[in-house]
């Protein structure tokens, strides 16, 4: 499901190498009118992809200004910019 400015992708059985070229994607692709992209990753398998996302797109992104934990703990907001 996509909003207006937020874009949600879904990397739920996937590595790590494999989420971080898609995700990369998705960040090369948003538009800008995309303010935000909801990454959502699970949970219940434990928590590799969740600190993966967090950690490499956290700090390390030039496009990225901040990542912010979603209401659901399976989901991480990668902020592109402020609404």
């Amino acid at each position: 499901m996509n909003q207006a400015g937020i874009v949600e992708i879904d990397v739920h059985g996937m590595n790590k190498y494999q989420a971080g070229v898609y995700i990369d994607s998705q960040i090369r692709k948003a538009k800008g009118s995309v303010y935000r992209i909801r990454v959502i990753h699970g949970y219940n398998r434990g928590t590799e992809l969740k600190q993966f996302v967090r950690k490499t797109y956290g700090k390390n992104h030039p496009r990225v200004l901040r990542v912010e934990q979603g209401l659901n703990p399976g989901e991480s907001d990668l902020v592109l910019k402020e609404f």
